[in-house]
């Protein structure tokens, strides 16, 4: 009971100092990836790059610590990064202090159902989500995590779009419009780098030293140029007045999701005291406080619309410098005072979400950097975490959850083959639901276990979860003394980072090999893989159409089981009829239903019956093989006793063989095998076979020379 709940006692059986030396080297080693990866995949989630150091932080060790596998590396992995992102990009603006409440909020929700999960051991609930829906997904999700980086690598900035597919293309037009070489440069230079290093040797921590190369590199060479000037050093005509209508716009809009707020606050309230009072339907109140709240989205999609062009005419503006007296005049590119020199730099505005101060616009010359990172941990508070703001995300997290735990599961399962350790899915569910909301108390976003630092951990020689929790002190230290040589790191490097990273996840193969399985299987993985890519960045589209497609194909298999006509072969055994060609007997019908008999099916079993009877005018007796029969519920158990009841009001026998137990205890307990006839009932169709070949051929007008080529013979006796 003690290691139950205490799963990480079970590490210092036998522990020695030598197993802590390789512990500790693996846990620095992992350390040094996680770090620079984690910053990435903040990012990719909408958030400040230095969150991610925050998710790097709690839980690696709390999952290390309450779960099974001694070699998962937990922390911030790109496909639930990517979700979250999606998932709270209608619900706040990313990188507001709004998203990253709610993006913190999502990861304590996440963990609070993974806990669950784990608790009630209903770790199986995975299975809902089938290999070629996951492998479908999985590869899309690769496309869209790489490409969404593409606008960091060109250099450019433009407006998401509502469909990934349609942000690509403004990508494009912009990249061709503009492109910061030296950005691309940074960027390819770190893939170079990365590709090179895991070529000579994979133990070299390739990403750490891309980092470490490109920010020295950014820090001498000034790689980030950026100005603050008043409006008025900006000559450009009607500026001012874009800029000012920008701000209003933003301002306006602030106060609509403020009023619409409140609304719904009041519409939460309303819908409570009807369910108090008992009344049906909709009050008056309730419909005109629905109606006010869907006039104030409106007109905030309005506004979000004209924000928008207003941001992307701002983005196009190319402006070349003038300095004079140590004081910057930009002019729009092309239209330089004639006898003007200037730095021979393109200068445009950085506009983002939030208001432009007048009097200090951001103007920029370089490239992008990572910036000011806040010094020492992060605090540590309890989530707000609503019933309202549950509801909202629990759709999304549920799907988080179960996606999160697939990839740490399957890792930690691959692991164990090598290492011969055990594992167990729920207590690893346990493992990552207490490290997502623990994490959350430390500003932590949604986690999972990761793929690539597991296999690091892995060729580390990790022995046991000690190693995790080495990775934490390292982003501890980190947090607090060395956050400042982070600040020259160029953003195009974590995109490469996050590039390289999803690469690995393509799997053409897997299409493939699931369309070879079964053309069904093949079918749900591609169209998995397509909805997910046109719906993107909204991904939860793609993953409920593959449940919905497996769990029908799956409803359509129960309801439709193979029903076989049997025959012997040329080894004397009982097989299908149709699949090896076989002859049967004109007199005898031995039929073979393969699949649970329950009220789905139930009515399938006479269809195919009569089938069988309709082909075979001579019939004179159908034996069941019930082997493949393995649990039978009340509508099953009534088909049977009807299938009966036909086969007697036409004059023909029933019998059944191969009974199983659990088959046999049900039929006992309504009477049906009494009424079929213990004589009826066969321990196997061997037995079976002959007794009822005996029957048909003796004392009826259907004499044995007759059949002298029937298959079904070989099992009767031969004459005196």
């Amino acid at each position: 009971m003690l290691y139950y709940v205490f799963p990480f006692l079970s590490w210092f059986e036998g522990y020695n100092a030598g197993k802590f030396r390789i512990d500790l080297l693996a846990g620095i080693t992992v350390a040094l990836v996680l770090i620079p990866q984690s910053m990435a995949y903040a990012q990719l989630a909408g958030l400040p790059a230095y969150y991610g150091l925050y998710a790097a932080f709690l839980p690696p060790m709390v999952a290390a610590l309450f779960g099974s596998s001694r070699q998962l590396a937990t922390g911030p992995v790109a496909v639930v990064s990517l979700m979250s992102a999606a998932s709270l990009e209608p619900l706040a603006t990313a990188g507001s202090a709004e998203f990253i409440a709610y993006s913190i909020v999502l990861a304590f929700t996440v963990g609070v159902f993974q806990f669950s999960l784990g608790v009630l051991r209903l770790g199986l609930v995975v299975n809902f989500l089938s290999h070629p829906v996951v492998n479908g997904f999985t590869n899309a999700a690769a496309i869209i995590i790489a490409t969404s980086q593409f606008s960091k690598f060109f250099g450019v900035d433009v407006n998401e779009a509502t469909h990934h597919y349609e942000t690509m293309i403004r990508v494009c037009k912009a990249a061709f419009d503009y492109t910061h070489f030296p950005t691309l440069i940074y960027g390819v230079g770190a893939v170079i780098i990365m590709v090179g290093l895991r070529k000579i040797d994979r133990r070299i921590p390739n990403v750490l030293v891309a980092v470490v190369i490109t920010t020295c590199i950014s820090y001498f060479t000034g790689f980030n140029k950026d100005v603050q000037v008043e409006i008025s050093a900006l000559q450009a005509p009607g500026l001012k007045e874009q800029v000012i209508e920008f701000n209003k716009i933003i301002e306006e809009n602030s106060s609509l999701a403020k009023e619409r707020k409140e609304i719904n606050l009041k519409i939460d309230a309303e819908i409570k005291a009807q369910e108090g009072h008992g009344h049906g339907g909709k009050s008056i109140e309730l419909i005109n406080l629905e109606s006010q709240a869907a006039i104030l989205t409106a007109r905030m999609d309005a506004l979000k619309a004209h924000l928008g062009q207003i941001r992307a005419d701002l983005r196009q503006m190319k402006f070349e410098a003038v300095e004079k007296e140590k004081k910057y005049s930009f002019f729009v590119k092309g239209a330089v005072p004639a006898g003007s020199v200037t730095d021979g730099t393109i200068w445009r505005l950085k506009v983002g979400n939030s208001p432009l101060n007048l009097t200090k616009m951001k103007v920029v010359g370089g490239g992008a950097v990572v910036g000011q990172i806040p010094e020492g941990l992060p605090k540590f508070t309890v989530p707000a975490l609503s019933v309202n703001s549950f509801l909202k995300l629990l759709p999304t997290a549920v799907i988080i959850s179960l996606l999160g735990f697939m990839e740490a599961i399957a890792i930690a399962k691959a692991m164990a083959a090598q290492t011969g350790q055990k594992i167990d899915p729920n207590q690893e569910l346990i493992g990552q639901g207490l490290a997502n909301m623990l994490g959350s108390v430390s500003s932590s976003y949604s986690v999972s276990g990761s793929f690539s630092r597991s296999a690091v951990n892995l060729q580390a020689g990790a022995v046991s979860g000690i190693s995790a929790v080495v990775t934490s002190i390292v982003v501890v230290i980190t947090l607090l003394f060395f956050t400042p040589l982070l600040y020259h790191l160029p953003q195009a490097v974590l995109a490469a980072i996050i590039m390289m990273a999803v690469i690995g996840l393509i799997n053409v193969k897997g299409f493939l090999h699931a369309w070879k399985a079964q053309w069904y299987d093949g079918a749900i993985s591609i169209l998995s893989f397509v909805i997910t890519l046109y719906f993107a960045p909204h991904l939860d589209k793609g993953i409920m159409v593959g449940v919905v497609l497996s769990m029908t194909v799956f409803l359509y298999k129960s309801m439709r089981p193979v029903v076989a006509s049997l025959s012997l072969n040329e080894e004397n055994v009982l097989s299908c009829a149709e699949d090896y060609r076989l002859k049967g007997c004109r007199h005898i019908s031995v039929v073979r239903f393969d699949g649970a008999l329950f009220f789905a099916n139930a009515s399938y079993l006479d269809e195919q019956v009569l089938k069988f009877r309709n082909e075979q005018p001579d019939l004179r007796y159908i034996l069941l093989d019930a082997r493949g029969i393995n649990d039978m519920d009340a509508s099953g158990e009534e088909a049977l006793e009807m299938l009966r009841k036909r086969m007697e009001s036409a004059g023909l026998g029933f019998a059944m063989c191969g009974i199983k137990g659990q088959v046999a205890k049900v039929m006992n307990r309504t009477g049906l095998i009494h009424k079929i006839g213990k004589e009826n009932i066969y321990a196997d169709s061997k037995a079976a076979v002959a007794a009822l070949t005996k029957k048909v051929h003796e004392g009826t007008d259907l004499p044995r020379a007759g059949c002298d080529n029937c298959p079904l013979t070989k099992y009767l006796p031969s004459d005196k």
